[in-house]
């Protein structure tokens, strides 16, 4: 698909310039003109010589993907044709990933396309969960209510990774500025009360010689540490790339004290969620299986579904092998096995997501209460150590001329 330039004018005889994106230049005229613009100039651009650079994988924010399907829902219930709703949905979005690709996506139904095929041809920019969920609601009938559905399960998704992310967020940060006031007050403010000490003669006491070696040790070999720091990103980054290495770090992840049992139930939402709302979508369940085995961030959590996908397959139960991992708690199993009997899987996949939400914003809030006293507790053992360190010669200085 090549980029064209163009200058025109609009339905109101206003000058107008742009670019689009078209097969080739009678098409680009075309949908220029289904767009009330008369072309008065049009030519391709060059490859690489006029196209935006994009450093980065163009992404669309969570907020925007949010806005986008409440919008479109909306517009299709009010009656609006599909095509231009995502005529008027391209023209009003802000986020520049997302307008290429409603362009593209609108030449490609315009040409006969199915508005999933469409947009599976996007690559990973529209998530499988969508496109899968589009095709359910395109095959039902019901585009509307499947919109509509998959703005608020992004919505509550986009809730949960804030909260879990503020909640880890908060003791780095204070992290951070702990060690950055220890290192000034070792590296700048200890060096100068020991020289003041040492004019007086005699021994520095223990305390004062400990904490002015940690200033000699920062001062001397600081440069270590945005290398260690790099060194352990880079490590993470190969480390997730490498199947049985990602597999061992998210376990170690799950087993991790208070944050381990954050990070499970923030998966466990995630993945009912996304299970509830697919079987909701009458998508088939080996195919809602395989899109939530990759929704799943966690390996662990991920390879369990995939046996249960096997499981399946094999004519046995979805549940059978959640219950005999630790990862999965008796709630969700027992609550999947009931589904399963009862013919309504969906409804308590949607109840385990509501409990489990409400467990991560639980969480949360007894993470948060808890770091606080003891960010505090230790920052003041630290700093109240390198006073100690200060004000214990100062005493010995006062006896002596006393």
């Amino acid at each position: 698909m090549a980029t064209y330039s163009y200058t025109g004018r609009d339905s109101f005889g206003k000058p107008v310039k742009g670019k689009t994106q078209a097969r080739d230049e009678s098409t680009a005229i075309l949908s220029l003109k289904e767009k009330r613009i008369s072309v008065t100039t049009i030519e391709e651009m060059q490859q690489g010589l006029y196209q935006d650079i994009e450093i980065l994988k163009p992404i669309i924010k969570s907020k925007d993907f949010v806005l986008f399907l409440r919008q479109f829902s909306t517009l299709l219930k009010a009656g609006v044709p599909v095509i231009e709703t995502i005529d008027v949905l391209s023209k009003q979005t802000t986020s520049k990933p997302l307008k290429k690709a409603l362009v593209m996506i609108e030449e490609d139904v315009r040409s006969g396309k199915s508005l999933s095929a469409a947009s599976a041809k996007q690559g990973d920019l529209f998530p499988p969960l969508f496109t899968n969920m589009v095709k359910a609601g395109e095959a039902g009938g019901r585009l509307d209510d499947i919109l509509d559905r998959l703005a608020t399960y992004y919505e509550k998704q986009h809730r949960l990774k804030q909260k879990v992310m503020a909640t880890l967020t908060y003791p780095m940060f204070v992290g951070v500025v702990a060690i950055a006031i220890i290192i000034f007050l070792l590296v700048f403010v200890v060096p100068t009360f020991a020289s003041m000490f040492a004019s007086f003669g005699g021994e520095l006491p223990t305390i004062t010689k400990l904490v002015m070696a940690a200033g000699d040790l920062a001062l001397g070999y600081w440069w270590t540490v945005p290398i260690i720091g790099l060194v352990i990103f880079l490590g993470w980054k190969m480390g997730r790339r490498h199947a049985e290495t990602r597999l061992w770090m998210d376990n170690i992840l799950l087993r991790i004290p208070v944050f381990g049992t954050l990070i499970q139930k923030s998966e466990l939402a995630r993945v009912t969620q996304t299970l509830g709302a697919l079987f909701q979508s009458s998508v088939p369940v080996l195919q809602a299986l395989t899109i939530v085995e990759r929704v799943a961030d966690n390996r662990v959590i991920a390879n369990v579904i995939r046996k249960s996908r096997a499981s399946l397959q094999q004519g046995e139960t979805l549940a059978g092998p959640m219950e005999s991992h630790w990862a999965f708690p008796p709630l969700v199993t027992q609550m999947i096995s009931v589904g399963e009997k009862s013919g309504s899987l969906d409804t308590m996949l949607e109840k385990a997501a509501d409990f489990y939400e409400a467990e991560v914003e639980a969480t949360t809030d007894q993470i948060k209460a808890l770091i606080e006293p003891v960010m505090i507790i230790l920052l003041a053992g630290i700093v109240g150590t390198i006073v100690l360190a200060i004000m214990v010669p100062m005493f010995e200085i006062f006896t002596t001329i006393g």
